[in-house]
């Protein structure tokens, strides 16, 4: 059977395993570890691609992305083809480096963000490369370190993972670590790198009712799959060449706001809503980033990003509400910039 297409197109956040020919390590020494970290590194900065994510194993690597701006094959391209030069010249070898095609799973971030990173990080503790808990706390080749404070890597995200465990880098560390310890328990996770078509089935549909969604290419829910479909559908045919302030007045419009509120603090519940609803289209569907989007709010990205994934619950709820807000007259939007 003919292998299917990925899912691929800026804005989705990618699960990425990589695995040696053979099997055979693709990691030798920390000379090569560290060539493919730096690389890593600097693709993430050039592409505007987040990581949340990682882990280096000698014969494989895991990597959590969310490109911004390109598509995922692009940045991957450009990562392995690069590593690979190296590393064949760095070992005087021939020939290929990696096993077949990478894998690569689109991810529903509401449910699966927080899992995939716990997961990724235990790697190296499944595999016996570091003791225990507290010696992954500090081990420079996987991206545990960066979000407990013990090292950096420029283009990883720490502030949208951190925030969710407290306000204070001290209670967010604390509860994190409690976090990752209950993981330990769980042991290989097939549900998170593989599992086929059961882990993409809309639970909510009775059996016999009606064909159930699924994709043996998506983490995530019916709804979430469907969800991609139709945010790919208003990508290509409604938004084309759209701006942020146009779409910012399109909300303000749809929700009776004065025009300029959305950039206002308010805790008012109306301007909330439509300042979430603005920041998943903008996001998810313009595919502008969480920093642009918060420098227009006049928030942190960690801000922005939140209110993207509130939105997104609000956009599940009512699947029309997107094409309510951009359909109607736009002469009057002609002079936004």
């Amino acid at each position: 059977m003919p292998r299917q297409a990925r899912l691929d197109q800026p804005g989705l956040l990618q699960h990425v395993i990589v695995r040696g020919i053979e099997r055979r390590n693709i990691f030798r020494d920390n000379v090569d570890r560290r060539f493919f970290v730096e690389r890593f590194s600097s693709l993430l900065q050039e592409t505007d691609t987040d990581c949340f994510a990682w882990a280096i194993i000698p014969n494989h690597f895991h990597l959590l992305l969310l490109p911004r701006r390109i598509e995922l094959k692009q940045f991957m391209r450009r990562l392995l083809t690069g590593y690979a030069v190296n590393f064949n010249k760095r070992h005087r070898r021939v020939g290929h480096v990696f096993q077949n095609r990478y894998k690569s799973m689109v991810c529903e971030e509401e449910t699966y963000l927080l899992e995939l990173v716990r997961y990724i990080h235990l790697n190296p503790l499944r595999a016996n490369i570091v003791p225990d808990l507290g010696s992954l706390n500090s081990y420079q080749w996987c991206g545990h370190a960066v979000l407990m404070g013990a090292a950096t890597l420029e283009g990883q995200v720490v502030d949208e993972i951190m925030g969710r465990f407290g306000r204070s880098p001290e209670k967010a560390r604390a509860q994190f670590l409690k976090f990752i310890a209950d993981g330990l328990q769980q042991g290989r996770r097939p549900d998170l790198v593989g599992g086929g078509l059961k882990r993409s089935r809309r639970d909510s549909t009775p059996a016999g009712s009606e064909p159930e969604i699924y994709d043996e290419r998506v983490l995530g829910s019916g709804a979430f799959i469907e969800r991609l479909r139709q945010e790919r559908e208003l990508s290509e045919k409604l938004f084309s060449g759209m701006k942020p302030p146009e779409l910012m007045r399109r909300v303000e419009r749809f929700y009776g706001l004065e025009a300029g509120r959305l950039g206002k603090r308010s805790r008012n519940k109306d301007v909330v809503t439509a300042r979430d609803v603005f920041c998943h289209i903008a996001v998810r569907i313009l595919l502008y980033s969480g920093t642009e989007i918060g420098k227009l709010l006049g928030i942190r990205r960690s801000a922005a990003s939140h209110a993207v994934r509130r939105g997104g619950e609000i956009v599940v709820e009512q699947p029309e509400l997107v094409k309510k807000i951009i359909s109607g007259p736009i002469k009057q939007l002609n002079n936004v910039p």
